[in-house]
């Protein structure tokens, strides 16, 4: 359906446009009834750092996949909340927005040198620097985020500029033209109005020129794989030989990440990947959940963007132990992307920990469905309840910052965890999707009055 809809409001996916002219677009698609699933996903990336889809378009694609709720978690951003919120608001779902940032665990929380500093954790790219999210944050908060994220980004712009001209001569080295940095990544990019510039933007620079040049299909498979020297899997060789293939820009970038980067990668300083001491503490003084990004060894990556490879699963009780210290309050992971095993370890290692689980589908690509039909199995039920929960946090943090789920100050912070994520559950089922500010003022009347059985 979201392709009609697309036809119907090119405005509403158009990242030129202003925030306001999609939300106003996307108010004119009829309402319809409540989400066909019980699917949730907070794990949405935005044209604030890379993927195909404005926030409103994100909103639209969760809402046509029958989502119940869905979230935005852009690199080093928060520039789609906003407008992540509200059309999620115009579409009737629920909505939980943060930010996704690479952090150091070179070192500890006392200072001394980490048993992970030399560890590939969840980073094929990097040793001793891992994935993190910054979920559910306080709408009074956002400005103060995108603020401490402003040097973050500025310092990966000038490490990706860097890494272009590395590219450029790369590809000049092989018979391709210089990238220009305005046209080729700029343009493409929402850096100028508080978004990030990714390698992702990088490779898919070098993916058009190519396309532009060679024409998808097989005359680009055949050039990309002799005079880059790359190896490919076949599921990847069939889908970019195919030139009719409707995710050929993205399919391309995703085998380029694993295969061309590696020739121009840069190593990341601290100014960018900033301690993750400093990310937890900063997550927690402005009301929002740290939470780990558990990868696991990978076999077959479901975004093809991945090798088989091994990440954290050889040193995961140790790695628990360092996120308790450092200050994370949550784990996030994707049954999909997992075994049975894997997660059923995590799940353990969570509970021993009283970290919160969190879920979501990594969305920057249309081939990636937005509903995750892993997710709503029995077994998975609490990652449901805990996007439910964080939505309630959310909205009612933005309220009172004492209502955060984590706030040493919440009436009920000395309930086990457990306790606090069944009601913050069913309170953020009780909100009203369309109105949620002012349904969250009902709720914090709720709380202010007291929960009979919570304790």
């Amino acid at each position: 359906m979201y392709e009609y809809l697309l036809r119907l409001f090119p405005v509403i996916n158009d990242p030129h446009k202003e925030p306001q002219e999609r939300l106003a677009a996307l108010r004119e698609i009829p309402p319809r009834g409540p989400a066909n699933t019980s699917g949730v996903n907070n794990h949405i990336h935005t044209v604030y750092s890379f993927s195909p889809y404005t926030p409103s378009m994100a909103a639209l694609r969760a809402w046509d996949a029958g989502l119940e709720a869905a979230g935005s978690v852009d690199h080093d951003s928060t520039g789609a909340a906003e407008e992540m919120r509200a059309a999620a608001a115009c579409l009737g779902i629920g909505c939980c927005c943060g930010f996704e940032a690479r952090a150091s665990f070179k070192t500890s929380q006392d200072g001394s040198p980490s048993p992970l500093r030399d560890r590939k954790i969840n980073n094929p790219d990097s040793l001793g620097i891992g994935y993190m999210t910054v979920q559910g944050i306080p709408a009074p908060s956002l400005p103060q985020a995108q603020e401490f994220l402003a040097p973050i980004r500025a310092a990966r712009f000038e490490r990706i500029c860097a890494m272009a001209a590395r590219l450029s001569a790369l590809l000049e080295d092989k018979g391709f033209p210089a990238l220009d940095m305005q046209e080729d990544l700029l343009k493409m990019s929402l850096y100028p109005r508080g978004g990030t510039l990714t390698e992702r933007h990088l490779l898919a620079a070098a993916a058009r020129l190519f396309i532009r040049r060679l024409g998808p299909g097989a005359p680009l498979l055949q050039a990309i794989k002799t005079r880059f020297g790359l190896s490919l899997p076949p599921e990847t060789e069939a889908l970019l030989a195919n030139e009719a293939n409707p995710c050929y820009l993205f399919d391309l970038v995703g085998a380029l990440k694993p295969t061309l980067l590696p020739q121009v990668f840069i190593q990341p300083a601290e100014d960018e990947c900033i301690p993750a001491k400093t990310l937890t503490g900063f997550a927690r003084a402005i009301g929002a959940v740290p939470a780990y990004a558990y990868l696991g060894d990978v076999g077959k990556s479901p975004t093809l963007d991945k090798a088989a490879e091994a990440f954290e699963d050889a040193y995961l009780d140790a790695l628990f132990d360092e996120l308790s210290a450092l200050g994370f309050s949550a784990v996030t992971y994707m049954p999909p992307r997992n075994t049975r095993a894997q997660i059923s370890r995590v799940q353990r290692l969570c509970a021993e920990k009283g970290f919160m689980e969190i879920s979501g589908m990594d969305i920057n690509s249309p081939r990636q469905p937005f509903s995750c039909p892993e997710a709503q199995l029995p077994d998975f039920r609490r990652l449901t309840d805990s996007t439910w929960a964080l939505v309630a946090h959310e909205r009612l943090a933005s309220l009172e910052p004492r209502f955060g789920l984590f706030s040493p100050e919440n009436p009920y912070a000395a309930a086990p965890l457990a306790k606090r994520l069944k009601l913050y559950a069913a309170l953020g089922r009780e909100l009203d999707r369309s109105r949620p500010e002012e349904s969250a003022c009902a709720l914090a009347r709720k709380l202010r009055e007291g929960l009979p059985g919570i304790g």
